[in-house]
């Protein structure tokens, strides 16, 4: 699991891990490929920017990458006319929604995928009305679905064969990487692990850029060939502009396919940024929509936390991704649940201590609170004012658990003892989930 951009690479008992796992990837997620000459490895992070697909082609367009043409509407008449104005042979129509499986999603108006094909655009009216304010469910939205608000009314084009290419940043190679198959429009990874042969790399030199020599070999290497092998150049160059331009840190297309025409178009793309660099990205930033994701999460965000909800009863509030997993795995550990992954961060401040419980005290579930901190650049008794605050101007009513290592650790125990309230002090972790999961059972 990622939080904000850093690889967790902790071994953690399995179940707690595998739960906060497939929350916090839960409509959030895409494929990092680090590939070396023998083997493909994976690795799966959380995105906080998620754009909608005609976003990410709106994008593409806007860097010369060639995309179908389409149209964004968000009611039925809007979407009739859209298809009139395209004259294309064939439509297609594809609900917006942040999640995958949408062609085999069904809506609860009765209406059986999120992705239909039509040649009379006056059909496109009617599917638009059947989509448009009904929630849609696929594997990867919740249970209850997603509502549609938006759909792309665009351009069918027959493919003649699909390749694939992503442009994405390797530690490895301490850079981008450019990475391409002419097996596209499956997953890339059943294809290096069945036929590692085909998938080719080429490491791009951060201060040079892609060459000419290197875009035509990858483009060989995908399997165009004569004027197309010239055009998909020309494509993965605009390809690797937009990601230098929008501060990517993943740029997949798949497939990357031909028409009958002779013609090289993107036809689907993810694209994953860097969150550091939003202070130069406001503007893609703000086509971020945050309305289907969790509002808990979201208002967390507000304040710099990362949290994600889980199903027990113990709020975890710490500080430092790697110290949340221990704490929600000690927890279970010792017979309790975590009700949460809460990461405080590094540079914390008494305000967001605050937001932090109040948000930790809205969850009904909660009957417990174990914070566990270790002070290295955070100040405890930054820490501790903030939870003699927070435990005042809310009327703390659940159990209180606090564990505090570090910086300034002295001064923060002295200022939590002498604050009158019914804080349980810890010596330990062990001893703070020990002491949280006891206090649940004595009520």
């Amino acid at each position: 699991m990622v939080l904000h951009s850093d690889l967790f690479r902790v071994n953690m008992a399995a179940s707690i891990v595998s739960q906060t796992v497939a929350r916090g990837l839960r409509g959030a997620s895409a494929k990092h490929l680090f590939l070396d000459k023998f083997k493909c490895a994976r690795v799966s992070s959380r995105r906080w920017l998620n754009l909608q697909e005609y976003q990410s082609k709106k994008l593409m367009q806007e860097s010369g990458v060639t995309v179908q043409r389409f149209y964004v509407a968000d009611n039925a008449p809007d979407a009739l006319q859209a298809a009139k104005r395209l004259g294309a042979k064939e439509i297609v129509l594809k609900a917006q929604i942040l999640a995958g499986g949408r062609g085999k999603g069904v809506f609860d108006s009765g209406l059986k995928g999120g992705v239909h094909l039509t040649k009379d655009p006056s059909a496109v009216g009617e599917l638009a009305n059947r989509m448009l304010g009904y929630s849609l469910t696929t594997k990867q939205t919740p249970k209850e679905g997603v509502k549609v608000k938006t759909v792309m009314v665009a351009e069918a084009l027959d493919i003649t064969r699909e390749t694939y290419f992503a442009i994405l940043m390797d530690r490895a190679c301490n850079g981008p990487v450019m990475v391409g198959s002419p097996q596209g429009g499956m997953d890339i990874e059943e294809v290096a692990d069945k036929t590692p042969e085909l998938i080719f790399k080429e490491v791009i030199d951060i201060f040079e850029g892609v060459r000419d020599d290197q875009a035509l070999r990858m483009a060989a290497n995908l399997g165009f060939k004569g004027p197309l092998e010239r055009q998909a150049a020309d494509q993965i160059k605009r390809l690797y502009d937009l990601f230098l331009k929008v501060d990517a840190t993943q740029v997949e297309v798949n497939p990357l396919g031909e028409t009958p025409e002779g013609q090289v178009v993107c036809f689907d793309a993810k694209i994953n940024f860097d969150d550091n660099a939003e202070f130069r990205q406001k503007a893609v930033f703000a086509l971020d929509d945050m309305s289907e994701s969790d509002p808990t999460e979201t208002e967390a965000a507000k304040w710099d936390l990362k949290y994600i909800g889980l199903d027990g009863n113990i709020a975890c509030f710490v500080n430092g991704a790697g110290l949340a997993m221990a704490t929600c795995d000690i927890i279970d550990l010792h017979g309790g649940k975590p009700a949460n992954f809460l990461d405080l961060g590094g540079g914390v401040k008494e305000k967001q201590v605050y937001e932090a419980f109040k948000l930790l005290t809205a969850d009904p579930k909660v009957e417990a609170i174990l914070v566990n901190i270790f002070g290295g650049i955070v100040n405890c008794a930054i820490i501790a004012n903030g939870i003699t605050k927070a435990c005042r101007e809310l009327e703390l009513k659940v159990p209180l658990v606090v564990r505090l290592e570090g910086t300034n650790v002295q001064e923060a125990k002295r200022i939590l003892s002498e604050s009158g309230l019914p804080i349980v002090a810890a010596n330990d972790l062990e001893d703070a989930a020990k002491k949280a999961v006891a206090a649940i059972a004595k009520k």
